[in-house]
């Protein structure tokens, strides 16, 4: 035997001395390929100094996905884009806008009985990708949510056509397990896009957002704040935003004592208002009585750039099943570097960075893990000679780190149809132990032990999905964690590229190996990676992919994850 066909052949007898059940016969070829020092090799290049750190729209992203692409071509998968040219191409474009909010310049000004009150940042602050200008009454639309599978809906007793709308952030009764909002977890109508789009929709001009006044958790802010210190940028973080989004409107966010003047004029306090909605679920939305408000938001910078998400398809073995999908993917951008402002005095980050200049925000684990997980997998798939029924198709998405951009642009814009995707594996960050940082401190629990443990997300959505993932997971052992789909103040289910599949009825699931001190810090550097559990991880995800690829019933997507649960 040649030498590469042995080192094959005692990869999957070792594999299999530990597994629990055997893998079967016609999956084991591709199987055997997922080896860790292949997993070593690839994520060493892709969280390396070469790449820079991969920003969204510069050289290192750019230098990722041709990488991506090239593995792809490498492994015989099928191109499906097709350039401006008709060539088939891996490349999906977006066109985005990048630009650096002025919050000294942005403004929000409250008008009323012949007065303004004007507020900066940090008390009220905006970031629109253009310049805008925005003038309206206002009114009050409670959570901000329309959800007709569970009957609520904080627009039923109010038009908000040509009004800027105020509405609280998260959902109804939260810290209730009981709550028809999926007990203490998030729904997916908790997050802001969700009640953007939702407040277009009815009709309103421009969204302003506070934290719910009876919270028990931290804002998105104060939750934000807590991942540093971090080594300081000499230039901030550029936001980004899709040239040709859904979302057509602008927003802005205030403090607690902001959105308690706009309430002066209405016979109730934001917290009494709270207070009502969490009682009865009631909606409590009204016009706020003579109360305009002006959002004036202005940029420092705007630009507009193409990145792409690299996508390509193993096709089903199955005639008729072929048409179906199954879609495994991970993120390629991550927060690139910045160059010393004083190379005399370089940053001081914490955990400490052994190499501060230039700084390079490598990310390894976020999502070097993930990028290098999809590529492992459509090695493995096209290495197997005998294919799954159903078509794979692989994705890595681009522009994560700036809110989703890639694969909301994929889900408006689907290369196979959404309504035969029976299901999506989401990698991000599948390359660490969990481990206390202060991000999570005091909010979430982390068990002494995450050695072997991996956190599944949003598989209330996808119950038959998440019943899959534990049957194969009897041949890899690892311990499987839902701690994520019941809490609230980390608002971990939007986080990543499974959302906005979920969005759409897909049943999707973010596969987590959790967050550590160094979540979107410079030291997030390949050395720290846990090869072993990697490796494990993705053997389940080729094992559950394989069993949806080929079983007669497909999982289905689960609306209303708490049912009607009554309090």
């Amino acid at each position: 035997m040649r030498r590469s066909a042995v080192l094959l052949a005692t990869a999957i007898l070792v594999a299999q001395a530990y597994a629990q059940t055997p893998v079967p016969a016609s999956e084991r070829a591709g199987f055997g390929t997922i080896q860790q020092a292949d997993i070593r090799r690839d994520l060493t290049y892709i969280s390396s100094d070469e790449l820079a750190g991969r920003m969204s729209l510069q050289p290192g992203d750019e230098q990722a996905i041709q990488w991506i692409a090239d593995q792809f071509k490498t492994a015989g998968l099928q191109p499906i884009v097709r350039d401006a040219s008709g060539k088939p191409t891996y490349l999906q474009p977006i066109t985005l806008i990048g630009f650096r909010p002025d919050r000294a310049a942005s403004t929000v000004s409250l008008t009323r009985a012949g007065k303004t009150t004007v507020w900066h940042a940090p008390e009220a602050f905006g970031a629109y990708k253009r310049a805008v200008d925005v003038t309206a009454p206002m009114a009050f639309a409670g959570f901000g949510i329309t959800a007709p599978e569970l009957g609520y809906d904080d627009y039923a007793t109010i038009d908000v056509r040509g009004k800027i709308v105020l509405i609280f952030d998260h959902e109804p009764q939260e810290d209730d397990p009981h709550s028809i909002f999926n007990g203490t977890g998030n729904t997916r109508y908790a997050t802001a896009r969700v009640k953007i789009l939702n407040a277009q929709n009815h009709g309103a001009v421009a969204v302003v957002i506070v934290a719910e006044p009876n919270r028990k958790h931290l804002t998105n802010g104060e939750r934000a704040a807590r991942i540093g210190p971090v080594a300081r940028r000499a230039v901030p973080l550029p936001a980004q935003a899709i040239q040709d989004d859904e979302i057509k409107i602008p927003s802005a966010q205030v403090l607690d004592p902001v959105a308690k003047e706009l309430f002066a004029t209405s016979e109730r306090t934001p917290a009494a208002a709270q207070t009502a909605i969490d009682g009865d679920l009631k909606p409590q939305s009204r016009l706020l009585p003579d109360t305009t408000l002006t959002l004036h938001l202005r940029n420092t910078e705007e630009h507009t750039g193409v990145t792409e998400n690299v996508v390509a398809l193993l096709p089903g073995s199955d005639p008729k099943l072929a048409a179906e999908t199954i879609l495994i993917s991970g993120h390629h951008d991550h927060d690139g570097f910045a160059p010393c402002a004083d190379p005399a005095h370089p940053p001081v980050s914490v955990p400490p960075d052994p190499h501060p200049c230039p700084q390079i925000w490598h990310g390894a684990d976020d999502n070097g893990s993930g990028t290098v997980g999809v590529v492992t997998l459509a090695r493995a798939f096209a290495a197997n000679p005998v294919k799954p029924k159903r078509s794979v198709l692989f994705v890595v998405f681009a522009s994560e780190e700036r809110g989703l951009l890639g694969s909301y642009w994929l889900a408006a814009h689907p290369l196979r149809p959404l309504a035969t995707t029976r299901a999506q594996i989401n990698f991000d960050m599948i390359g660490r132990d969990e481990a206390a940082s202060p991000q999570t401190d005091g909010l979430i629990e982390i068990p002494k032990d995450t050695t072997n443990r991996l956190n599944l997300i949003g598989a209330l959505y996808a119950p038959e999905y998440d019943r899959t993932i534990k049957e194969e997971n009897k041949a890899i052992g690892l311990v499987l964690d839902d701690r994520f789909d019941h809490e609230n103040a980390l608002n971990a289910f939007f986080r990543s590229d499974q959302f906005p599949f979920v969005l759409h009825n897909v049943p999707a699931i973010w596969w987590f190996t959790g967050f550590h001190p160094d979540y979107h810090h410079t030291t997030d550097t390949v050395d720290k990676i846990d090869f072993v559990k990697m490796q494990k991880i993705l053997q389940l995800a080729y094992l559950t992919t394989w069993q949806i690829g080929t079983e007669a019933k497909t999982p289905s997507f689960v609306a209303n994850p708490a049912g009607n649960t009554k309090r």
